[in-house]
């Protein structure tokens, strides 16, 4: 089968191929997926890149152990494992893969695919559905009435926070760049700011959950805008070398000694999410929202352009 193959670390251009592999197996688990479309997400640029240099430890100090890039997949169902029971061949699917940028995917995180979406919509739900959905009602705890406030609402994981926000009863309040406020004002966000124009963080407003997107403001400033008691969570990676990890030790070692809680979290592959926002979409509260697609040659172009942090929304490969 075909298959994107990471040889390096480096320009996705320069460590990334298309190559032909062996069609992975089928455990008593899981199932085998005909990949019919795949989407990015900030882990697969930042493994393309070996950065930070601390995912080099698992990965492989100077070449990936494990070739295979991409998790987010939707397709049919090829074959199932003999303990499986919910799916069977043929179905349409979408979940969490192994080495999903390729025409076959395996894994154990797959439920039917919403039949209101396209294989490229239910391609870019999984991964940035799940931490919105994790993030508002696990980590932030959100209750209908409460006033939220997503920070970078515009990407993958912020256009899904907006709309979980909302399914949830907040109000909510995004911040984006200027040219992505019509988008997440489009999604149900009942107020916007531009955070290239307005500081959101001293304007006065105080919020019972912050959600953190785009990792480009200091836990202080955030807290300026915390309602007292409120929650921050901190689902973006943040910028720099150690990416999220300096966030994290940070926000631990702060809501230890605060009465605000700061939560930093990576989100958990769930069969039962997955479920939830299958729902979430049927009942018309989340649509998923795609900047652009490639094919699956194309693979280092879309990793490049999600680097580049100009996507609206998700950025889906087809196969």
């Amino acid at each position: 089968m075909k298959a994107i193959v990471q040889e390096g670390y480096g320009s996705p251009d320069a460590v990334l191929r298309l190559a032909e592999v062996d069609r992975p197996a089928v455990d008593d688990d899981g199932v085998l997926v005909r990949v019919r479309a795949a989407s990015v997400n900030a882990l697969d640029w930042r493994r393309v890149r070996g950065s930070p240099f601390v995912l080099r430890l698992s990965d492989g100090l100077r070449t990936p152990k494990k070739p295979g890039l991409g998790v987010d997949t939707a397709g049919h169902v090829e074959e199932v494992g003999r303990n499986v029971t919910d799916l069977r061949p043929g179905d349409e699917a979408f979940g969490v893969g192994t080495a999903a940028f390729a025409e076959y995917t395996t894994g154990t995180y797959f439920v039917r695919k919403p039949a209101n979406l396209t294989f490229e919509q239910a391609a870019a739900l999984p991964v940035a559905g799940i931490t919105a959905l994790q993030g508002l009602r696990d980590k932030g705890k959100v209750r209908p009435g409460q006033r939220v406030l997503v920070h970078g609402a515009g990407g993958g994981v912020g256009t899904f926070t907006v709309m979980v926000a909302k399914a949830l009863g907040a109000e909510v309040t995004a911040t984006s760049r200027p040219d992505k406020l019509d988008l997440v004002r489009s999604l149900g966000a009942d107020h916007v700011i531009d955070y290239t124009r307005e500081d959101f963080t001293s304007g006065g407003e105080r919020y019972d959950v912050i959600v953190d997107v785009g990792g480009n403001r200091s836990l202080s400033a955030y807290r300026r805008a915390l309602a007292p008691g409120g929650t921050l969570v901190l689902a973006g990676a943040g910028h720099g070398a150690s990416g999220p990890i300096g966030r994290f030790l940070a926000a631990s070692f702060r809501s230890a000694v605060l009465r605000q809680r700061i939560v930093a979290f990576i989100s958990k592959e769930s069969t039962e999410d997955l479920l939830a926002l299958k729902e979430l979409v049927e009942a018309g509260r989340v649509t998923p929202v795609i900047d652009r697609t490639f094919p699956l040659e194309d693979t280092p172009e879309a990793i490049r352009y999600l680097e580049s942090g100009n996507a609206g929304g998700k950025i889906v490969i087809t196969v």
